[in-house]
């Protein structure tokens, strides 16, 4: 038995995922901690991490490694994406890590990444003949046709949350004309897609803090109590979700802080965040979204334990 621990560094949040894995390919979760360190915050058109997300990342990562260090047989994986991909003072920050926690992390890329997401997310749910699978994180959204359990198309888009929120000034009461400076240059972006249309009329896997955020508020609407249906496999239409938009749209950043469902953290990029998906509902008519708890975490756990030839066990939901 081994204890596979995966550190998922992204742009506004930074996770930790261990399983414990048995000869046979079956596998438990013991551990899964998150910290909202915003990596990406004010790095601008320059691109530099700023001193205090590092220092609140470093914090971070001291407290993972007071876990995973106490365990046996421990196999660890440190993965950065987008902030860290996009630094231009990478380097810097790496050597830093390395210095001060002993982990080396892994840049990847954002191809990598996506594929990482089709991974955890193809390996744990039944997704049909045809999807498309939307990621969106803090500084980039990733996206994966998919038919017939076979990636057709993929790619990495360099915005997210939290960079669209503060390029667009989205933070706390949102003007019209910031929204629509905001759909406007997001809408440009995913339309460029040469391969984008050959979605029309898919249903969107959606996954990422932001996506994730509009299956917990409509679970809230859903249900007046504490037995919460699961977010891995939760549907929701795609006028339920434009409809859910439309409302946080109309609030200020403290009125958003009170939704049910809606991490207080997570407020004043929210609407950003959800630009993107509301987007893809609108132009390719999207009739429903099927929500994974699964990504990239789950991806370099499956992409492990078939490069070390263990059997593959079928968990799809």
């Amino acid at each position: 038995m081994i204890n596979f621990a995966v550190i998922d560094l992204g742009s506004n949040s930074i996770r930790l995922k261990i399983s414990q894995v048995n000869p046979d390919g079956t596998f438990k979760v013991t551990h899964q901690l998150k910290e909202m360190v915003r990596l990406s915050e004010n790095m601008g058109n320059a691109k530099i991490l700023q001193p205090e997300p590092i220092k609140r990342t470093l914090k971070a990562l001291e407290n993972f490694k007071a876990v995973y260090a106490k365990l046996p047989n421990l196999h660890l994986e440190a993965i950065a994406t987008a902030a860290v991909r996009q630094a231009k003072n990478q380097a810097e920050f790496l050597k830093l890590v390395k210095e001060r926690i002993g982990v080396e992390f892994q840049v990847i890329s954002g191809d990598k990444e996506a594929y990482l997401d089709f991974l955890g997310v193809s390996q744990t749910l039944k997704i049909g003949k045809q999807c498309l699978i939307m990621d969106t994180g803090g500084a980039s959204t990733e996206l994966i046709y998919v038919k017939d359990q076979q990636i057709q198309d993929l790619i990495s888009l360099p915005f997210g949350s939290v960079t669209v929120s503060q390029e667009f000034n989205l933070g706390d009461k949102i003007s019209t004309e910031n929204l629509f400076r905001a759909m406007t240059s997001v809408e440009q972006k995913l339309t460029d897609i040469d391969w984008i249309l050959a979605a029309h009329k898919s249903n969107i896997v959606a996954l990422g803090g932001s996506n994730r955020t509009l299956a917990k508020i409509a679970r809230r609407k859903e249900s007046d109590n504490d037995e919460l249906p699961s977010l891995h496999g939760f549907e929701l239409s795609g006028s339920q979700a434009v409809d859910i938009f439309a409302k946080l749209v109309s609030l200020d950043r403290q009125q958003r802080e009170g939704i049910p469902g809606l991490a207080k953290v997570r407020a004043d990029v929210i609407v950003g965040g959800l630009i993107p998906i509301c987007l893809l509902l609108r132009v390719l008519h999207i009739p429903k979204i099927l929500f994974s708890n699964c990504g990239l975490r789950d991806g370099a756990l499956f992409n492990y334990l078939s490069a070390n030839s263990y059997p593959l066990v079928d968990v799809r939901k």
